[in-house]
C-alpha cells in the first residue's frame, strides 16, 4: 500500500474493532499474558486504544504509562481508569520533531510494547528507531502485529493496514542497538476466521457473534498454539533487547 492515511482521523473502523474486541475477555487475558511474560519494570504502551490490554496491566498494579495519537482515545482512558489514574500520553512515534518534543522521556521505561500497531505505520523502522530511544540500557521492545500478507484482506484494508509481517520481516526492523531475545507466533485457529471473514465474505470489520464464539473457545485455541508450538498464526510477535 503506498497510499498514506491520517490515522487521527480516520478510525471508524478501528474504534468498531476495539468495542468488538473489548468483550473478548478470555482472548484480551491471553494476549496479555502472552505480553506480560516479558514486561518487567517501568512500562509504556504505545498504541493503547480504548484499554483492552491496558486494563489487565492496571489491575495487576504494573507501572505502566498508556498512550494514544487520537485525543478521543486519550480521554476514553482517561475516564475508564479514572480510579487508577494512569499517566496516559499523546506519543507519536513517527512524528518529525520526535527527539525535540519527547527527549524527556529517553531512557525512561524498562518495557515498551505495542500490539498491532506497527502495521498502521509507513516508516516502521522509524517508529521502532524512536521506541529504542526511550528504552533503558537492557530495556525491552515488544512488537505484536498481524502475520502473513498472503492473508491480507478486506479487513487490513479497513483498518488500514499497510502491511503485514513474518519473523524474517520483523527481524529486518531491529538495527544496531537491538538483539531479538524471542518470536513467537500467535493464535493460529485465527487465521480461519480471518480468512473467511475478510476474504470470502469480505466483512469490513470483525463480526461481534464471531468473535463471541472465540472468546468462548479461547481455552482450546491456546492448547492448539501450544501443540502447534506457535510456529504458525494470525499474529507474529517480537521481544528485542537494548544493546546498550
Amino acid at each position: 500500500m503506498s497510499e498514506k492515511f491520517d490515522f487521527k482521523e480516520l478510525d471508524e473502523e478501528g474504534l468498531q474493532t476495539l468495542e468488538v474486541i473489548s468483550d473478548a475477555d478470555k482472548f484480551n487475558l491471553w494476549t496479555y499474558e502472552t505480553v506480560a511474560r516479558h514486561c518487567k519494570g517501568k512500562i509504556l504502551e504505545i498504541g493503547s486504544g480504548i484499554g483492552n490490554i491496558s486494563q489487565f496491566f492496571l489491575q495487576k498494579e504494573h507501572d505502566i504509562s498508556l498512550s494514544d495519537i487520537r485525543e478521543n482515545y486519550r480521554q476514553f482512558l482517561s475516564r475508564k481508569f479514572d480510579q487508577r489514574n494512569p499517566e496516559i500520553l499523546d506519543i507519536d512515534v513517527v512524528r518529525e520533531d520526535f527527539d525535540v518534543v519527547h527527549k524527556d522521556l529517553f531512557g525512561s521505561f524498562d518495557t515498551i510494547f505495542a500490539l498491532n500497531v506497527v502495521e498502521h505505520i509507513e516508516d516502521d523502522h522509524k517508529a521502532v528507531e524512536n521506541c529504542v530511544k526511550m528504552l533503558k540500557p537492557n530495556g525491552k521492545l515488544i512488537i505484536l502485529v498481524p502475520a502473513f500478507m498472503s492473508l491480507y484482506n478486506r479487513f487490513d484494508e479497513e483498518l488500514f493496514h499497510y502491511r503485514r509481517y513474518t519473523k524474517k520481516t520483523l527481524r529486518q526492523l531491529k538495527n544496531s542497538d537491538l538483539k531479538i531475545v524471542h518470536s513467537q507466533y500467535f493464535n493460529v485457529i485465527g487465521i480461519f476466521g480471518w480468512f473467511v471473514s475478510g476474504r470470502i465474505l469480505k466483512k469490513k470489520i470483525i463480526p461481534k457473534g464471531q468473535m463471541d464464539l472465540f472468546n468462548r473457545l479461547t481455552p482450546i485455541f491456546k492448547l492448539v498454539d501450544k501443540i502447534c508450538l506457535n510456529r504458525f498464526g494470525l499474529s507474529v510477535m517480537m521481544v528485542y533487547q537494548k544493546t546498550n
